[in-house]
């Protein structure tokens, strides 16, 4: 076995196979030398075996989908679905008695090796999937390796020596998902059901190939977590704050760039909202992936096909409609989904959640009213984006990195004052002072809402001058 320890090692397999490709190289070997012929049955034997590993394995859909799971785990990395892919590659040997075909010089000790190094291993990625220890992202542009870690992406020391390496790796994430990236289509994604997702580009569409492999690390969603001096996303009095935004049923929406924690903070309130109360979501694709997390809550998720009429948004959101809702939960809104999320938030699902890209809480409410407006209908944008500060997103959340620490940066709830859209800043946090500070107050219109909803959170409120004056 590899390194002499006696234990499979995908990783010096993978590395073993690089050095002796360099040195085929190295040696200035064409297609016609004798080494090079060498390698010829391997190079033949690769492609079979990556058609064996492809094709669907098991008695029912479901058989066939774990199988297909497990392909993906081996290949992006993960030890026990590598050792047990070495051992189909092995088992396919043997019935095809290709013991004695030669593995062209190579540096392994069995043919099954050096074609799991092939098929299976990552190349230099199997050098930084080594150290899995707070790896978020693993992100790769041509040649060039970086590496997410606390919301920071820094170049890696590793990298790939040729293109053609990175989009081995490609071919072997769609072959295992009977996708596709070539000419005609130059872009894959692939999502595994513990939640990493890996997308890929090709040349045509991105100046360079890209892949970027995202993983599923976190698993304990709560507010108390995003308090402990660890994280400090928040403090004590903020999510104090924030139990009281879930409780009222305030309509909220998070922004932040990428790797700020959005969806993160969004399960965390999630796991606030009472277990038995329904939660529908509509995607076009499964990313806030709540049965998973939370497997004793009342959830519906929807994945809408943009592409198909009878499966699409729309049709979802009439189906939900009849599954009688108290909230929608929608990890980010696209264009395609503005219009559907507004829809359900003006139609009596108060308590709803989403995210969306904009640089600050004053945008939110006029670039939803432009996806809105993208449909073709002719609508007043003055009065949409009013209608939208003002009944779908009540109160807006903002998620920053401030010294690589993620933080819960400002808290906003958006009212119509003197003709215009404004958001009073109910939670700030000083960078200078490492705090957190309450400047504003709520309107009477959210104040109203608190004292309905939650007594004891209006009367904490009250104490500190953060609700104003609510009619009688």
């Amino acid at each position: 076995m590899s390194g002499g320890s006696g234990k499979f090692s995908a990783t010096a397999y993978a590395s073993e196979l690089q050095q002796a490709e360099n040195g085929v190289r190295a040696a200035g070997l064409g297609e016609g030398s004798d080494e090079a012929a060498g390698l010829a049955p391997l190079r033949a034997l690769t492609d079979e075996v990556r058609l064996m590993l492809a094709a669907p394995r098991g008695w029912s859909e479901e058989e066939r989908r774990k199988y297909a799971e497990k392909l993906n785990r081996a290949v992006i990395g993960f030890p026990q679905e590598r050792a047990e892919m070495l051992a189909v590659i092995s088992d396919w040997i043997i019935r095809k008695r290709l013991q004695h075909v030669s593995v062209g010089g190579l540096a392994y000790g069995t043919l099954a090796e050096a074609l799991f190094a092939e098929v299976i291993g990552m190349n230099m990625l199997e050098l930084v999937l080594r150290n899995r220890e707070g790896l978020e992202e693993v992100q790769v542009v041509g040649t060039r390796i970086f590496e997410v870690r606390d919301g920071r992406a820094v170049p890696s020391p590793y990298r790939f020596q040729e293109i053609s390496q990175v989009e081995r790796i490609q071919q072997n994430l769609v072959l295992f998902n009977n996708d596709r990236i070539n000419p005609r289509k130059r872009w894959a994604e692939v999502v595994l059901l513990d939640g990493s997702r890996v997308t890929m580009t090709g040349f045509g569409y991105t100046a360079q190939p890209t892949l970027t492999i995202r993983f599923y690390t976190v698993r304990r969603f709560d507010l108390d977590t995003l308090c402990r001096p660890e994280y400090r996303t928040i403090d004590e009095d903020v999510k104090r704050l924030l139990l009281i935004l879930v409780k009222s049923r305030f309509n909220l929406v998070v922004i932040g760039s990428t790797n700020t924690g959005k969806t993160h903070l969004i399960k965390t309130l999630i796991a606030a909202m009472p277990d038995e109360e329904r939660i529908v979501t509509i995607e076009t694709r499964h990313e806030l992936m709540l049965a998973r997390d939370f497997p004793g809550k009342n959830v519906v998720e929807y994945e809408a096909d943009e592409d198909d009429a009878v499966h699409g948004p729309r049709q979802a959101f009439k189906l939900a409609l009849r599954q009688s809702p108290q909230r929608i939960c929608h990890a980010e809104i696209r264009d395609e989904d503005a219009n559907i999320y507004v829809r359900a938030c003006t139609r009596g699902h108060e308590g709803s959640i989403t995210s969306v890209h904009v640089s600050s809480l004053e945008d939110v409410p006029d670039t939803i009213a432009d996806m809105c407006l993208l449909d073709g209908r002719g609508m007043n944008p003055v009065r949409l984006a009013r209608r939208i500060a003002e009944h779908v997103t009540h109160i807006g959340l903002e998620m920053r990195l401030v010294g690589g620490v993620r933080r819960l940066v400002r808290i906003g709830e958006f009212c119509w004052e003197q003709g215009e859209i404004r958001v009073r800043d109910l939670v700030k946090y000083e960078e200078q002072g490492d705090r957190w500070t309450f400047p504003e107050r709520f309107t009477a219109k959210g104040s109203e809402r608190i004292r309905q909803w939650d007594p004891e959170g209006y009367a904490w409120l009250r104490e500190r001058g953060g609700v104003e004056g609510c009619p009688t």
